[in-house]
Order: structure tokens, then C-alpha cells, then sequence
């Protein structure tokens, strides 16, 4: 018969993630504020996603120089705050690690808060680095996201050298066409201009000059106004 302290360590200890593994979220914060050498883990409609270790080419490099743009739209717009594999708490089944997100702060009219370090809700902007069209990204994701309001969602798949860019409409997500140059320009945060053409070769120079462009225009003045 097992003691009463031998009956006590089992009960406090707390089990590991495990890819595939069904939880609520509270529990999935639990077991993975108790395994600080995992790095990514995601719990997305109810499911537990455990990605495996990326490469430069695939994932790292684009993600970096997407990070890049987003970082330099942030520093000319006060009011927007942004965010790297942060874990954000949309609803009881879903606590994605977005590879990036652009958010108007609460004090200027934005749909997500600060809670005990975490972001609570879904940020205007969200960003995912993906291999292709199979990754979860543009399936269970796409409709947790979905459900919790993000705004606009792009995924940027790699290997398909394509760049998918949806807005929420009519809680629905439809996708938002490029103009005739091939520059997105969102809605909903006016002046983020991004090249598609150049992001996706890798001229981060252009990129960059393109989305100088949103930032001097009218309506990014305009809406930096507003926040």
C-alpha cells in the first residue's frame, strides 16, 4: 500500500504535454507553465500542438524579416503594441503562440487586454509563418481566429511562395485582394503596406521603402489621429 506522502508527490505532480493530447485550457496552462524547457505549445480548438524545430529557410528568415516590417510600422504608430510567439488567451479551447501580432492598445479602443503578463482576446493583426496549405495554420487556426475577431490574419506560406491575407467580414474571413502593384494595404490598420513580390523574394530594402510609403500617407496620419 502506498503512504500517504508517496499518494500526495502523485497527486502533485503534473502531467506532461503531449502532442494530440484534448484539454481545456486551464489545464493546458498548467501543464505547460510546468514544463519551462518547451519552448512553442499551442492549444488550439481544445487540441494540443507541439510544432517540431524549424529551419532558417523555411521559417526563420522569412519570419525574422517579417517581424522587421511589423516592428517599423509599430515605431511610427503610437497606440499599437506588438508581439513575437507570445501566447495569447482567446477562449476556453484555444491558447495560440502567434509567430507575430500587431494590437491597438485597450486605451484606444482595442479588443484585447492585459492579464497577469498574458494578452486576453484577439489582437487586430495576427501573422503565421507556415510550410504550405496543409499546415493548421489555414485550417483549425483559421477558425479559432476567426471565431475570437482577429481582424485580418496572413499566413505566408513558404514553400507555396504565397502570401495569404483575410479580413474579417461578416464573421466570416474572405481575402483581401492586393492592389494592382501587388501591395497589400490593410484596413485595419491603415498605412501597413507590404509588397507581397518582395517579401516573399526577400528584398527587405523594397519591402521596406513600400511600406514608408503607408506610413506617410494620409490615412495612416489620419487614423494615428484617432488612437
Amino acid at each position: 500500500m502506498a503512504t500517504h506522502a508517496t499518494s500526495q508527490r502523485q497527486a502533485d505532480k503534473v502531467p506532461q504535454l503531449h502532442a494530440g493530447d484534448r484539454l481545456t485550457r486551464e489545464e493546458f496552462e498548467r501543464r505547460y507553465e510546468a514544463m519551462p524547457d518547451v519552448k512553442k505549445a499551442e492549444l488550439v480548438e481544445g487540441v494540443v500542438y507541439m510544432p517540431s524545430p524549424v529551419s532558417a529557410e523555411d521559417h526563420g528568415e522569412p519570419h525574422f524579416d517579417f517581424i522587421t516590417l511589423l516592428g517599423i510600422y509599430r515605431a511610427h504608430t503610437p497606440g499599437i503594441r506588438g508581439g513575437d510567439n507570445s501566447t495569447l488567451r482567446l477562449d476556453l479551447d484555444n491558447m495560440p503562440q502567434p509567430d507575430a501580432y500587431l494590437r491597438i492598445e485597450s486605451e484606444c479602443g482595442g479588443s484585447t487586454r492585459m492579464v497577469e503578463g498574458f494578452i486576453e482576446g484577439g489582437p487586430e493583426f495576427v501573422v503565421e509563418v507556415a510550410a504550405s496549405s496543409a499546415s493548421y495554420d489555414l485550417h483549425d487556426k483559421l477558425n479559432a481566429y476567426r471565431r475570437n475577431g482577429v481582424q485580418e490574419y496572413v499566413v505566408w506560406r513558404v514553400w507555396d511562395r504565397q502570401i495569404d491575407w483575410f479580413e474579417l467580414s461578416h464573421e466570416r474571413y474572405k481575402p483581401l485582394a492586393a492592389d494592382e502593384q501587388g501591395v497589400y494595404r490593410s484596413r485595419v490598420l491603415p498605412g501597413l503596406w507590404l509588397d507581397a513580390a518582395a517579401v516573399i523574394d526577400g528584398n527587405l530594402p523594397h519591402a521596406i521603402s513600400v511600406l514608408q510609403q503607408g506610413i506617410d500617407s494620409d490615412e495612416h496620419r489620419e487614423f494615428v489621429q484617432r488612437l
